[in-house]
């Protein structure tokens, strides 16, 4: 089935989106922040925390002066390397003890400081590169079943139990396991260090935590005979560490948001569009898929209405992550189900949303979220819904599928909740698999003006946003109505101008290995 759009409008949305991208991308060029500072760290082999608990890498990016800072961290820090020896590690250990200091360091040259760097680049790009050949290898020994791949959420709080969980959602029909993220930690300036086994909401995003995950669904994996993906959370005020742990860890999906963050959690726009950028580099690097937040502005207001704004975003998210460098096949643009039950040809419209982004974007591996909004406590309307939910990922060829939970409103699910779940999305997307290849649209039918209409407020959307700047539009409420200052919100002390000779190195390997591959 094919909407009938026109395509000039689909052309000159994206044209807009390069026109709101651009400005941003300047200042993205000429800033840093203080937790892309110490993603660099993490690459070259700094983890781990002091005796009071404070991590490492945070504490090097702190003791360094303004000047040093703005800079980079990785000219400072390769001068001890070059001056002492150690490995990064131990250079580390003895930076946050107090044996050593950064500045005794300041004046050995600046060319053995980045000779020395670069051989740990290569050696932190090269361990990369290995987990992404392994996950290439895993996929093509343990092939996925077809999409939409089904999707579940796993948060108790304790990595244990979270271990636990998601093994039994894969033996349950999961072929994607999210651990969610502990409530809040999107606002912590730091990530915690070793297994977790407390959290609300979730549990904490670790690389230990990361770690046991990924080894339990391997395991899994192997015994199914199909992979199973594993995936977290890129965002808050940490984006780019989370992104380097997951890219160490081979994670295989990540949430990340060019402006989720700032619409939902009041981080500061400057610094989450900065720290996307990096984050982004590394999973087109890493080959993780990021998943979008659009489905969050269907949660917020309401879903009909905010239908054009969903689609701009798509468009916009798009953009930037072309400008990280990321493929098509690893930009998943969300979208939800989230119209009110009650309105009248409401499937119709949902239909029409999630066709129109199918064509639109038929390269990306759409993420569709499932009905929350208006879920009740009556499980059987909800286990219903979910089911219609279900038909339109399958028939409108959906990619990512977080499975509904028919519990929604009530509790955290049970994993008998998520077995009930995963069996009515696997009943309905095998027996309606090929539904859509043998249905057409009326021609100028409900469905079909839904969409047009959709695609030609979301031109206007963006016309207004490219007049008025993308962070000035944000300030206005622009998206989900919600309003957000350029200079406000948490982390923007965290984000500085960077010196003439600043350097990044992985930035520059990253750009450089994007080139030799005509990226």
């Amino acid at each position: 089935m094919e909407l009938r759009i026109d395509r000039g409008a689909v052309e000159r949305c994206r044209e807009l989106a390069r026109a709101i991208a651009a400005p941003v991308s300047e200042f993205i060029a000429a800033h840093s922040t203080v937790s892309v500072e110490r993603s660099v760290l993490r690459l070259l082999g700094v983890d781990g925390v002091s005796t009071d608990d404070v991590p490492v890498p945070n504490l090097i990016v702190e003791a360094l002066s303004p000047e040093e800072r703005a800079r980079g961290a990785a000219l400072a820090f390769g001068r001890g390397l070059a001056e002492t020896g150690l490995e990064p590690q131990a250079l580390g250990e003895a930076l946050a003890s107090g044996e050593l200091s950064l500045s005794a360091f300041a004046r050995v040259p600046e060319e053995p400081a980045r000779r020395v760097v670069a051989a740990f680049v290569e050696r932190s790009l090269a361990r990369i590169r290995a987990r992404r050949e392994e996950r290439a290898e895993k996929l093509t020994r343990l092939p996925q079943l077809p999409p939409p791949l089904l999707y579940v959420i796993v948060a108790s709080g304790n990595i244990y139990e979270d271990r636990t969980a998601a093994v039994a959602a894969a033996e349950a029909g999961a072929q994607i396991v999210a651990v969610i993220r502990s409530t809040g930690q999107s606002l912590l300036d730091f990530v915690p260090f070793g297994p977790t086994t407390e959290g609300f909401g979730g549990t904490y995003a670790t690389q230990a935590n990361f770690k046991i995950v990924r080894e339990a669904l391997d395991a899994a994996s192997e015994r199914l005979g199909r992979y199973v993906m594993l995936t977290n959370y890129a965002s808050g005020l940490c984006m780019p560490e989370i992104a380097t742990m997951a890219a160490i860890e081979r994670l295989d999906m990540l949430l990340n948001d060019s402006m989720y963050g700032i619409l939902f959690r009041d981080i500061n726009m400057k610094r989450t569009f900065v720290d996307q950028h990096f984050s982004r580099m590394l999973n087109a690097y890493s080959g993780i898929v990021i998943n979008t937040g659009e489905d969050n502005y269907l949660t917020t207001a309401d879903a009909v209405e905010q239908a054009p704004a969903v689609l701009a975003s798509q468009f916009i998210n798009e953009e930037f992550a072309h400008r990280a460098g990321m493929p098509d096949r690893q930009i998943g643009l969300g979208d939800a189900y989230e119209i009110d039950p009650d309105l009248e040809d409401g499937f119709l419209f949902q239909v029409a949303q999630a066709q129109l982004a199918r064509q639109i974007f038929p390269g990306a591996p759409l993420k569709y979220m499932p009905p929350t909004k208006h879920m009740t406590g009556d499980i059987f309307k909800g286990h219903l819904i979910d089911a219609l939910f279900n038909l339109t990922s399958v028939m409108t060829h959906q990619t990512i599928h977080l499975c509904g939970m028919l519990t929604e409103a009530i509790h955290t699910p049970f994993l008998g909740d998520r077995a009930l779940s995963l069996e009515n999305a696997r009943y309905v997307m095998n027996t309606a698999r090929h539904f859509g290849d043998e249905i057409a649209f009326k021609p100028e039918g409900k469905i079909e003006q839904r969409a047009r209409g959709v695609l030609t407020d979301a031109e206007r959307l963006l016309g207004r946003v490219a007049e008025r700047g993308l962070m000035q539009a944000i300030e206005a409420a622009v998206f989900a109505d919600v309003s957000r200052p350029p200079d406000g919100g948490r982390g923007f002390d965290g984000v500085f101008p960077r010196a003439a000779g600043y350097w990044n190195p992985f930035e520059e390997a990253l750009r450089m290995e994007r080139g030799s591959r005509g990226g």
